[in-house]
């Protein structure tokens, strides 16, 4: 195991704990600080939670196997992006059986219900639009630095094993195409969007182990002893989880409270801002991975964070709601909701369809990061009486360029669905020629000459 920085304290680590301290002693004191005050506060705490969270799912990798490593270490670095989203579905649940199918309280200028989908298009688009950008971006900077001018260094390349991801992530795309001209979020979607996820992580669970290439605090913790190091990483897992709990909700309420005192739309802060406070740990990790030139690293776990958030995230949100509202009626979809899933329906099916050949240029990468923007921009320009309605001309801008890049690489739609769903992993493994760009390959020989 590569442990890089390991021997060194992990400055990091004990930094992340502290900046969760001032939050957890408001939340247990039970104070009420003014609510732009408790927003950062909590806010911070979440975030520092998130990177033990992302340290410790990475110190994991030692342990189990290398596909389920990068399963896990997505699955928990999105974790404070579930509890933030779980907190409004609940409080839509406890709306419903309180004031009826409105799903808002007296008073509330937006349902909870809505704040809850909001937070989960948020943080999906977040990590679509930003992340995958970001790696490829950041990884054309460090190569170009470095004298790498060719096509290698403006693209970042998957291994064959990183088809899996991709073609449960197609599944959950296709299928997610539907939700946005339903009325509900029912139970019915869990049991599809989780029964893709059970298979994706069974799937993945069956790659062979490797040999993790870990930095900063979670390379410590990799190079303690095992024991030692296996009661460290469950002791990051509780401490983490337990602030998180603690703050969730006091930081959603938070936001909701501080757009109401400045004027700023709820509805906006909940959508963007949450999710980059639960989202960011998770994007600078994959940030300093393509800053190392781990471009395939980097780029599969966001890939897998997508899959998780696209199905086990949209799939538990009607367990919450049914368990909060005490009925089985499902979340329910508001009509600006409808507009709000299919964009990122939408931009998903695009993500997958620019990675059906499993790399991801940069002229792709800045066509997801300019659409993403463009949102902005054109939310900006309309009308207020034609508000959502640039919102479905995105949509169908994302859904002809997805259907135009598929056809256009029809040929590599089957290779990537056999592999990603039935070729054993033994015969995935042998083909790791791309776990690195061409450009990243010449760039190590380079390094291993003058060492």
């Amino acid at each position: 195991m590569s442990v890089g920085s390991g021997q060194r304290p992990p400055v990091l680590g004990l930094l992340a704990l502290l900046v969760t301290v001032p939050g957890v002693v408001v939340a247990l004191a039970g104070a009420h600080p003014a609510p732009p005050v408790a927003a950062a506060l909590f806010g911070v705490a979440i975030v520092g939670a998130a990177f033990v969270l992302a340290w410790a799912a990475e110190a994991a990798q030692v342990d189990i196997s290398a596909g389920l490593a990068v399963a896990v270490l997505a699955l928990i670095a999105v974790l404070p992006e579930y509890a933030v989203d779980f907190v409004f579905t609940a409080r839509g649940g406890e709306a419903v059986a309180a004031y009826g199918p409105s799903c808002r309280a007296p008073g509330e200028e937006t349902s909870s219900c809505s704040l809850a989908l909001a937070n989960m298009t948020g943080a999906n688009r977040i990590l679509v639009g930003v992340g995958w950008a970001l790696v490829v971006v950041i990884a054309w900077r460090r190569l170009r630095a470095r004298g790498e001018t060719g096509r290698a260094a403006r693209q970042v390349s998957l291994a064959r094993p990183d088809a899996v991801p991709l073609a449960f992530l197609a599944l959950a795309s296709l299928y997610c195409l539907v939700l946005p001209f339903k009325r509900t979020l029912s139970l019915t979607d869990t049991v599809v969007l989780l029964a893709i996820f059970v298979a994706y992580s069974w799937r993945v669970s069956r790659a062979p182990a490797g040999e993790p290439d870990l930095i900063g605090p979670s390379a410590w913790v990799g190079s303690l002893p095992r024991r030692p190091r296996r009661l460290t990483v469950v002791a990051m897992f509780a401490g983490a989880a337990a602030v998180i709990l603690l703050t969730a909700e006091r930081f959603a309420e938070s936001l909701v409270d501080t757009g109401a005192q400045l004027g700023i739309s709820e509805f906006l802060l909940v959508q963007w801002l949450a999710p980059l406070a639960s989202e960011a740990p998770e994007l600078l990790v994959a940030g300093l991975y393509a800053w190392r030139l781990h471009t395939t690293e980097a780029l599969g776990a966001l890939v897998s964070s997508k899959v998780n958030q696209w199905t086990l995230l949209v799939g538990t949100l009607p367990i919450v709601f049914a368990a909060s509202s005490g009925g089985w009626s499902g979340l329910p979809i508001e009509a600006a909701q409808r507009e709000e899933l299919l964009l990122t329906a939408a931009q998903s099916l695009l993500a997958v369809s620019l990675l059906v050949g499993r790399t991801l240029t940069l002229r792709a990468a800045m066509l997801l990061f300019g659409l993403f923007v463009g949102q902005f921009a054109l939310s900006a320009a309309v009308p207020a009486s034609w508000r959502g309605r640039e919102l479905v001309v995105l949509s169908v801008v994302y859904l002809v360029l997805a259907a135009a890049t598929l056809i256009r690489n029809r040929r590599l739609l089957l290779p990537l669905f056999r592999d990603g769903l039935v070729t054993p992993y033994r015969e995935l493994g042998d083909d790791m020629c791309c776990t690195m760009t061409a450009g990243n390959l010449r760039l190590r020989e380079r390094e291993r000459v003058r060492a």
